[in-house]
């Protein structure tokens, strides 16, 4: 028989199938016994009755692969609403090792530390494999909303000759004898790529040696980056990025929606029109001083719980940021030119998205770099392209697992990410 898996037993009904998982867990009651067997899809209940089998499962641990046959039977009580009866179990391997915590109880309770360190088998628990599920699904949101857009994804270098791109720290390393350092983000690359297909996106990793020890920043994170070429302003690039939330959130409750149920949340709506205010505006809401240059967690915090009040929205755009706080290839505001045409889309309180609209004329690129006081030679690669004809572009960068947490009401991004690395974290 071919294998079922725990979803599709209720098609099942009063036939005889094989099924085949890890033991989640054994109850063993005077008469009767229940095999919980998990699978990808879910759990499977097996009553044991007779004694020869029970035997059988008495000897089995927690962990262990099994395949197991038996005739299906509806019972509503149970966890898929049905259960397996007069079965056979098998053993597909040894006895496993039992994990340090228990991964049938309904949440964790070891730990955040005691759970990374042994994240291949806490990574097994349904709450944080739920969370990587909607991090799949987000993500083939983002590629299916910006694919029907007619954007090209693209894949572009982690390893790179010199650091210039954000002003963040990098991690050096050794490329042949030569210096080189890991990709701070795509930024470069993606802008150029413009001057190839106009559209592009990428979903790939970016690495920040900023020595942070928070629960929102990582060493290493995926960002889901775009852009796109002919735009008039900032705004285009604001109006595509709500599309593209839009999209991420309707293929997470598609693909993900058991996820979320585990979970016990819901992806909230995006509005028709994301509520926007500019940065000048965003200080006196949240109360922070008119000479303030960036905005705080604290002033982010209360942003969030402004547009949640008046406006009905988890979303929120703050535009207009100074332009002394954003990356020399920022667009300024030709009307405001202290101001950037970038922005900041926050997402209940804590920003999720960067971007804008960009530099396109080379001259601008040789001023922007010279009134920085910053040498145009360790940018010639980049600057060089614009001398041949860019159009107006912009772009933005999502963090995913930022994104996710968001979403799920994780406390710390590394719940919500299999195998993290942090200013603490190499392994496993």
């Amino acid at each position: 028989m071919p294998r079922v898996l725990s979803r599709q037993l209720s098609a099942h009904v009063d036939a005889p199938v094989r099924i085949a998982g890890w033991v989640h867990r054994r109850r063993l009651l005077k008469s009767v016994a229940f095999l919980i067997v998990r699978d990808s899809a879910g759990l499977t209940q097996v009553v044991v009755t007779d004694p020869a089998v029970r035997a059988e499962v008495e000897a089995l641990t927690e962990e262990t692969v099994v395949e197991v046959s038996g005739t299906v039977v509806a019972n509503p009580t149970a966890p898929a609403g049905v259960e397996l009866t007069e079965p056979t179990v098998r053993p597909l391997g040894p006895p496993a090792v039992p994990p340090p915590f228990d991964l049938y109880r309904p949440a964790l309770t070891a730990s955040l530390p005691t759970q990374l360190d042994h994240a291949p088998v806490a990574l097994r628990h349904p709450t944080r494999s739920a969370a990587l599920r909607v991090s799949a699904a987000a993500v083939a949101g983002f590629r299916a909303t910006l694919d029907a857009r007619d954007f090209v994804e693209i894949h572009t270098p982690k390893v790179v000759g010199s650091s210039t791109e954000s002003g963040a720290n990098v991690f050096a390393l050794d490329w042949f004898g030569r210096p080189a350092y890991l990709a701070q983000s795509p930024q470069f690359y993606k802008q150029l790529m413009v001057g190839v297909f106009e559209r592009v996106y990428e979903v790939g990793p970016v690495f920040r040696a900023e020595p942070h020890d928070t629960v929102r920043h990582l060493a290493q994170y995926t960002s889901l980056d775009a852009e796109l070429g002919f735009v008039a302003d900032h705004r285009d690039v604001m109006a595509v990025l709500r599309h593209t939330v839009a999209g991420m959130l309707d293929a997470v409750r598609e693909r993900a929606g058991a996820a979320l149920a585990t979970l016990g949340v819901s992806a909230p709506d995006v509005p028709a029109e994301i509520p926007a205010v500019h940065f000048t505006e965003a200080l006196r809401i949240a109360g922070a001083p008119a000479d303030e240059p960036d905005l705080a967690p604290a002033h982010e915090r209360a942003l969030g719980e402004w547009a949640r009040r008046e406006h009905g929205s988890e979303f929120l755009f703050v535009t207009g940021y100074p332009m002394a706080k954003r990356p020399f290839y920022t667009h300024p505001d030709p009307a405001r030119p202290a101001y950037s045409n970038g922005f900041d889309l926050l997402f209940r309180g804590l920003e999720l998205v960067t971007g804008g609209q960009r530099l396109h004329r080379h001259a601008d690129y040789l001023a922007a770099l010279a009134a920085r006081g910053e040498p145009v030679e360790p940018y010639a690669g980049y600057v060089d392209a614009f001398r041949h004809g860019m159009p107006p572009h912009g772009g933005f960068a999502i963090g995913l697992e930022r994104f996710v947490a968001r979403l799920t009401g994780a406390a710390n991004v590394r719940e919500v990410t299999a195998f993290p690395r942090d200013l603490h974290r190499l392994t496993p």
